[in-house]
């Protein structure tokens, strides 16, 4: 009987351990299967209305007229075909003079600095020339001889009528008048080659003494003057240099041809020249081309005339030359202005539902105005044509303020 008890009383202590064992067990939780990119691409959109591209630009209406965007439509575009040359202003050689005395003469007085506006026919130097004075006295007395070889020749001729006088003596009257005339009209020519006009060569006889050897150098155009070689006692001969004047309303570009463009090069074509330094482009046509290459250069030299009203184009400067060549249809060009860098790499901003989404793309050619898509971007997409910077500043604040951190 004992021994019963002590079996059932075991038994219902091994009964109450283990269900306190059961008890004090955890609840296991099954996990959940990760969710895949295959099963996150096929699961039903939600219906929150405001799910954006996190790299989306967020911006209003009113702030695209103040940043100025523009959003144009990708299309179709014809490009210039074109390639650059390298050049130089210079003077136009058609209106530079090289001055130099017509006589030989000490230099009395400078009226003319490097610089100095001048007009056709103002004095730029006086000088002092034996050699004028000379051609002065011989001219007033051919004057002096012509006269009295009239007087003698309308005496003769009035014996002559009256058949008082002879016919010899009238003859050498004629004959001496003609000779006269002719010393006389080699000794203004003489004037007039040396620089005098008609009116100065009139005025000789009223001239005084002193001023037979003034002599004054005179501008033979209007423009500026650009080199000056003499100066206030100095002797000059017939050959020295003592100006050089410019007309500086109208200057050459001269364009280094390499061979290469040789053949795409004509004279007529038309040339967008580049000067720089704040100058605005000019447009002109090739008016020569050299036919000749130059033995250290290798290059050929293409002749551009530009309008030079405003001065700006100075002699000396060097400028680049954009020559067209032809024109090229392409599927889709957008305007450079729309194309910006995102971490290195080429991106423009396409036009959606909430603002505008960068993107990358890839280019062809370029007519330096017009740029040819040729990846990232069809026909018929609207895009951001101006007005870049500001999108790309805004999408520089929007990815810091959230933490992506672009690299730009």
């Amino acid at each position: 009987m004992k021994s019963n008890l002590a079996v059932t009383g075991l038994l219902f202590l091994i009964w109450g351990v283990s269900g306190c064992f059961a008890k004090e067990q955890p609840k296991v939780v099954p996990q959940q299967k990760p969710i895949s990119f295959m099963d996150a691409m096929s699961a039903p959109p939600t219906d929150q209305a405001d799910q954006v591209h996190p790299d989306d630009v967020h911006i209003t209406e009113a702030q695209m007229k103040e940043f100025g965007i523009v959003v144009k439509v990708a299309a179709a575009a014809t490009l210039s075909l074109e390639f650059q040359l390298p050049g130089e202003i210079v003077a136009n050689a058609d209106q530079l003079v090289h001055m130099v005395p017509s006589v030989p003469g000490i230099v009395r007085e400078v009226k003319k600095r490097i610089g100095d506006q001048i007009s056709a026919g103002e004095v730029l130097a006086i000088l002092d020339s034996r050699e004028l004075a000379a051609a002065k006295s011989k001219y007033l007395a051919s004057s002096a001889r012509v006269g009295l070889a009239q007087a003698t020749l309308i005496r003769e001729q009035n014996l002559w009528d009256k058949k008082i006088g002879s016919e010899q003596d009238f003859l050498e009257a004629k004959t001496a008048f003609e000779e006269t005339s002719i010393a006389l009209r080699d000794a203004k020519q003489a004037l007039h080659a040396i620089g005098l006009s008609e009116s100065d060569v009139q005025k000789l006889p009223d001239e005084p003494d002193t001023e037979l050897t003034r002599f004054e150098m005179r501008a033979p155009l209007a423009g500026e003057v650009i080199e000056r070689h003499l100066v206030r006692g100095e002797l000059l001969k017939e050959d020295s240099q003592a100006f050089v004047l410019a007309n500086l309303d109208t200057v050459w570009v001269n364009l280094a041809v390499y061979q290469k463009y040789l053949p795409s090069v004509q004279i007529g074509q038309t040339v967008r020249v580049f000067p720089g330094n704040g100058v605005k482009e000019q447009t002109g046509t090739i008016t020569y081309l050299s036919p000749i290459i130059d033995e250290q250069t290798r290059t050929a030299t293409a002749r551009v005339v530009l309008d030079n009203d405003d001065g700006q184009l100075r002699p000396g400067l060097f400028v680049t030359a954009v020559i067209l060549t032809g024109e090229l249809a392409v599927p889709v060009a957008i305007p450079k202005t729309a194309i910006t860098e995102i971490e290195g790499k080429k991106h423009i901003f396409i036009k959606s539902d909430h603002g505008f989404a960068p993107r990358e793309i890839r280019t062809g050619r370029s007519d330096g105005v017009l740029v040819e898509i040729t990846e990232g971007l069809s026909a018929d997409e609207e895009y951001a044509s101006e007005g870049v910077f500001s999108l790309k500043s805004e999408l520089l604040k929007e990815d810091f303020g959230s933490g992506h951190g672009h690299a730009h």
